[in-house]
């Protein structure tokens, strides 16, 4: 019988087969390649990748202030150059040992993987070289693949997209891109971001331990968060870095022993438009940048006056389109210092926490009281319960979204639920209703501080109140209170302009004003007298009467002039709030944000001259190309003598005989300091204005109704509730050398030979009029 030879017709089958395959992988890449089955990014796609960027706001000394991001898109892109050499050949020790070596797929690391996984059942991981991950990641797909076949077209896709950033990129390009588009978490996409947000510090300074944590976060972030397994997961997933490390010959053995042997080493910096550094700034920036322009013609002249205002809407991206605050990477460069703005959120953290507050919940429990005043009237504390009820994000919700009724909400107000609160001792976890919960705020005192270099106008720290996360009302832009005493050196002003000396002496008694006093005609005002009783009837200087914050004294320079002469003056000091030409402004009663009354005091500090407060000095795009810079507006407000006289009346108040002597005789300050307490109706509202030669910070405290407020003259006056805040602030800014701030002596113009002194002037007795009580009792 005749041997029929089947090999070659064998071999032929299989070359066949083989060749069929070569044919059908070549005809499967070029079909892939030139996206006839599915997406293929286009060479402009490759070359110019779409890696949404966080807009960023810096402080002059250049830290982040935080970031303004969409969703999960919290990022920062930087070069390779300012990435840490221990985080690139970490991320290459564990991701990708071959990166150096491949040209963006690793087929030996393919075998070893098919090998070792299906032979050795060893679990081996993808063998996704760093290329294909970022392939994956820059242009992912969003359909599912429920079949091999389509499992395998992505991963081909993969492969080619690989190939091809490599044609395009270097390989210090594509680390770089990985780096700045891989996701750490906790809102922290991109290598820069999560240095800041895990360690505080830039990439380009993580050491060999932090970079290993973050390189070996990337397997799978949730898993190796820090902040939830720091031990549990993320420590031996660093080690094994560190022996990847070692193994690949990136690190030696006794630097990734000590690395080892140290913890996670974490300064964690929660990202959240509520948290961090600078949040109620932060808010006006947003909502400044992101203003449409008004529809009325006044609002329109305003916003197209303001640079700032609107910013996203009056500059495009070369494409024509409007900058986006949260995708397109801005770079806002802004005046803040990070020293003093710390310093500034802790000085009123500090003031209110302990001490302020405890002594306000005090006096509540010793007069048995609601936080508001037993003089406050049932329709005035239902008015204020119901206003803040209407501002709520609850009642927004039910009546916005789910258009409840006005009986259903008022029922789910009045109805018990389980809720978190503020208190400064943490938060805490309770049961009431949210109309319990709206009065248990109400009871809350809260404070605002800004702080200006007058020569320039900067701002350097902006505190809008105590905690963003629960009162979120900004008090230096938004928010306008009535000022009381911290108005005189205004009205003082018009006479220092028009010759009078802070020398002059003038009787303190009761100032009489005839006219049309609420509506009644022939009818008379007279200012209510101030706290201090020793000098009722003396004669005293017109300096007394602004250390002492004199009612009356104040009241006898208005009468010499008329409203008009002052608000000239409060005008030309940058105030635009509104103001009536009434008596009674010169004793306070006036209404303003913290903004606009810091902003005025600068003038006195820079020989007269205003300078309009400014907070942003540029902006620039991803690319750094400066979009627009922002130039201070002046203007000469008084004459540089007035400027000294003022400073030297105000230096008065914070003597030893002054409303703020307590700058002396507690906080023990010895330089020469300017300053204005301001104390309001029945306490409501407190303030300080400090000046020392090179920086001005103005400070408020009260509640958020005026009729939750102290009942007594010690606890309730400026000098009590504002001033604190102002010491505390400049105790810590004087112990930080890097900042330059003065304790020197407030600089007298040349052609004024002799300087002022008012101390060989004494009281001299006169026959005080009769005094009746006014409904003006601001001091």
């Amino acid at each position: 019988m005749k041997t029929v030879d089947h090999t070659q017709k064998y071999l032929k089958i299989f070359w066949l087969i083989f060749g069929g395959g070569v044919v059908f992988v070549f005809l499967l890449f070029i079909m892939i390649s030139r996206g006839w089955l599915g997406f293929m990014p286009s060479f402009e796609e490759l070359e110019n990748p779409k890696l949404l960027e966080a807009t960023q706001v810096i402080s002059e000394d250049g830290i982040p202030l935080g970031t303004f991001f969409s969703e999960d898109e919290n990022r920062e892109i930087i070069p390779f150059k300012q990435i840490s050499p221990y985080m690139v050949n970490a991320i290459v020790a564990i991701e990708d040992q071959r990166y150096y070596k491949h040209s963006g797929i690793d087929f030996r690391g393919l075998v070893r993987v098919m090998v070792k996984s299906l032979m050795l059942r060893q679990d081996m991981g993808g063998g996704s070289t760093l290329t294909q991950q970022l392939a994956k990641n820059l242009f992912p797909r969003e359909e599912t693949y429920s079949n091999p076949i389509s499992f395998a077209i992505r991963k081909f896709r993969e492969w080619v997209i690989a190939v091809k950033l490599e044609k395009t990129f270097t390989k210090e390009e594509i680390l770089a891109l990985y780096l700045n588009k891989m996701s750490f978490v906790n809102n922290a996409q991109g290598v820069e971001i999560a240095s800041w947000v895990y360690f505080n510090k830039p990439a380009s300074k993580l050491e060999i331990h932090e970079a290993a944590m973050l390189a070996g976060m990337v397997k799978n972030p949730s898993l190796y968060n820090p902040i939830r397994y720091g031990t549990k997961n993320t420590l031996p997933r660093r080690n094994a870095v560190l022996d990847k490390m070692e193994s690949r010959g990136y690190a030696n053995a006794a630097t990734v022993a000590r690395a080892k042997a140290m913890d996670l080493g974490l300064d964690y910096h929660r990202v959240d438009h509520k948290v961090g550094r600078a949040t109620y700034f932060r808010e006006y920036l947003r909502g400044v940048l992101m203003e449409k322009r008004p529809e009325s013609t006044e609002g329109q002249e305003a916003w197209d006056a303001n640079p700032l205002r609107g910013f996203c809407y009056k500059h495009t991206k070369p494409d024509g389109t409007p900058y986006n605050l949260y995708r397109d990477g801005l770079k806002i460069y802004t005046t803040i210092n990070s020293h003093m703005q710390q310093y500034a959120e802790e000085a009123v953290v500090e003031h209110l926490s302990k001490d302020l507050q405890r002594s306000f919940d005090n006096e509540l429990r010793k007069l048995r009281r609601t936080p508001f005043s037993n003089t406050a009237s049932d329709e005035e504390i239902t008015r204020s319960m119901n206003a803040a009820k209407g501002w709520s994000e609850r009642y927004r919700v039910l009546k916005k979204e789910q258009h409840l009724s006005d009986a259903e909400i008022d029922k789910i107000f009045n109805t018990p639920t389980q809720m978190s609160v503020f208190s400064w001792k943490g938060e805490i976890d309770t049961v009431m209703t949210p109309m319990d919960s709206i009065k248990y705020y109400k009871r809350y005192l809260r404070s605002a501080f800004m702080a200006i270099t007058p020569q320039t106008g900067y701002v350097k720290a902006y505190v809008g109140g105590p905690d963003y996360r629960y009162f979120q009302y900004d008090q230096i832009m938004q928010g306008k209170r009535q000022v009381g005493s911290v108005f005189k050196p205004f009205v003082y002003t018009v006479a220092m302009e028009n010759g009078i000396s802070p020398c002059y002496e003038v009787p303190n008694v009761p100032v009489v004003f005839k006219g049309n006093f609420g509506g009644i005609e022939g009818s008379t005002y007279e200012p209510q007298f101030s706290e201090t009783k020793e000098l009722d009837g003396q004669m005293v200087t017109l300096r007394t009467g602004v250390a002492k914050s004199l009612n009356q004294i104040a009241a006898w320079v208005m009468k010499q002039y008329n409203p008009e002469a002052v608000i000239e003056v409060a005008r030309k000091l940058g105030i635009k709030s509104p103001i009536d030409p009434v008596i009674p402004i010169c004793v306070g009663a006036v209404d303003l944000p913290v903004y606009e009354v810091a902003g005025a005091f600068t003038a006195y500090a820079n020989k007269g001259v205003w300078v309009e407060p400014t907070m942003v000095t540029r902006i620039e795009d991803k690319h750094g190309d400066v979009l627009a810079t922002f130039t201070t507006h002046e203007e000469v407000a008084m004459s540089d003598e007035t400027a000294y006289k003022m400073l030297y009346m105000m230096e008065g108040v914070t003597s030893t005989e002054g409303t703020a002597r307590r700058l002396r005789n507690k906080y023990e300050f010895t330089n020469p300091i300017a300053g204005k307490t301001g104390t309001t109706n029945s306490y409501a509202d407190g303030w300080f204005v400090g000046i020392v030669p090179n920086l001005v910070g103005a400070a408020w405290t009260g509640a958020e109704d005026k009729i939750v407020h102290f009942t007594n003259h010690e606890k309730g006056q400026g000098s009590n509730m504002a001033l604190p805040i102002w010491a505390i602030f400049m105790k810590k800014v004087y112990a930080d050398p890097t900042l330059n701030i003065s304790k020197g002596d407030f600089e007298r113009p040349l052609y004024m030979s002799d300087p002022l002194d008012c101390d060989g002037s004494q009281p001299k007795e006169v026959k005080p009029e009769k005094r009746r009580k006014s409904d003006f009792d601001e001091f």
